[in-house]
């Protein structure tokens, strides 16, 4: 469910006609509903509110503060994959411990900066990380606690980019290796506590089948490890549940919610659950102003001011966004590619696509793109990153300004010029 919807045919975010804020701050730019986001987060956490639990947003999907802060201020903790995310959750006033930091490749400086800020724990992904952070830890006189990302090898039959619980992807240890890797933690490390087990699949997954084959085999871990003589007192099931884009009908967090409970039951654990995806997807749209069109013998195109360096996911993955009118003029529909200004055959938003007729100069909505839009943005072909709103009620604001041409090269400097040095 989310708030934009056609008033007197003209498409709105809440109360807000979207050709109000394109006509105040231009476009291209990403539009998001707070009220939906509020309503997405009520929605997951009541889902689970018979069992101890944390929801910690995924930062990756969409990192603007504004969104972390409403998110935070419902008392949501964060899954992050970097230092610069670490930075943007305590910037909000996130609370450490309601923090998990994940991710393959975590540098030794980002470490050092999560242990520093007293993080819940650390999901670990290799052996050699599991060292460093230990010997971080030590060499800081703290202790870090830890989760290993446990790979189950359970297919979440999704797009192949963005599984990773197989064992052919890089993420997360072997089921064998992972009790032999939380054995040596316990053991033999001095400086990290192993407090849970971290168990994420994969992204846009529409079924919940998937998730419980994957929580039966970490149940059984669990049970392994704490005859070890481990006390495991998280599960982090990850995040992965997939939202509506085009004829997708993934389950209700309330079914999700009643499978892991069921599964759960009587485990005496506290439950992390890492969504991204879901709270901010379908909060969020991208509005595009038609520049051209073009009718060729094969193909028509309508060739807008938004390229797959503002929305990589349709050059990327292949996905699905619709694509509606702002203004319903009524018109007859007609099948084209939507493409954008990017020099590339594959910069395009959407391909054989039934619209209505546009003419140059009026708007389109890219809907479903609050999820992995902005966040995934470039400056490709030298072009300003779009502004981001958030609309509230019948209000908006401008919650991240539109970059300009000078913004781009701030830090280059002709080589050999004073000051060009690296420090």
């Amino acid at each position: 469910m989310h708030y934009f919807a056609y008033k007197s045919k003209r498409l709105c975010a809440e109360g807000v006609p979207l050709e109000k804020i394109a006509t105040e701050v231009g476009t291209p730019v990403y539009v998001y509903s707070e009220k939906t986001l509020k309503r997405h987060y009520k929605a997951f956490d009541s889902a689970f509110s018979k069992a101890k639990r944390m929801i910690c947003y995924s930062v990756k999907a969409n990192s603007n503060l504004a969104i972390l802060k409403t998110f935070s201020d419902m008392g949501s903790g964060f899954d992050i994959v970097s230092g610069g995310e670490l930075y943007r959750a305590l910037k909000v006033g996130a609370d450490p411990s309601r923090i998990v930091f994940s991710g393959v490749g975590k540098r030794s400086d980002e470490i050092e900066y999560a242990v520093k800020s007293k993080i819940l724990m650390f999901n670990v992904e290799s052996g050699q990380e599991l060292r460093v952070i230990d010997a971080i830890a030590g060499r800081l006189k703290k202790k870090a606690g830890i989760a290993i990302r446990v790979n189950p090898n359970v297919d979440p039959k999704t797009h192949p980019y963005i599984s990773t619980g197989l064992k052919k992807n890089k993420f997360g240890i072997e089921t064998k290796e992972a009790v032999k890797e939380y054995v040596y933690a316990h053991t033999a490390l001095k400086n990290v506590v192993p407090m849970g087990v971290d168990c994420h699949i994969g992204s846009q997954i529409t079924e919940i089948t998937p998730f419980v084959d994957a929580l039966a085999k970490t149940r059984a871990l669990i049970s392994t490890l704490r005859g070890e003589g481990l006390e495991i007192k998280y599960l982090d099931m990850g995040g992965g549940l997939g939202i509506t884009y085009d004829k997708e009908e993934p389950p209700h967090p309330s079914k999700y919610g009643e499978a892991v409970l069921e599964g759960t039951k009587g485990l005496g654990v506290t439950l992390i659950f890492e969504p991204g995806r879901n709270m901010v997807g379908n909060a969020g749209i991208l509005v595009t102003r038609v520049v051209y069109t073009k009718k060729g013998s094969e193909k028509n195109f309508v060739i807008v001011d938004a390229g797959m360096n503002d929305l990589a996911r349709p050059s990327l993955y292949g996905s699905y966004h619709a694509i509606k009118p702002v203004k319903d003029f009524g018109r007859h529909e007609m099948t084209v590619d939507v493409v954008g200004p990017i020099c590339e055959s594959g910069d395009f938003l959407a391909k054989d696509r039934i619209i209505p007729e546009v003419e140059p100069g009026e708007l389109l909505a890219v809907m479903s793109a609050g999820a992995y839009g902005f966040s995934m943005s470039s400056n490709y072909n030298t072009r300003p990153r779009a502004a981001e709103v958030m609309a509230s009620g019948s209000g908006f604001s401008v919650i991240r300004k539109r970059e300009a041409v000078s913004d781009l090269i701030k830090g280059e400097r002709f080589a050999g010029a004073k000051g060009s040095k690296s420090k």
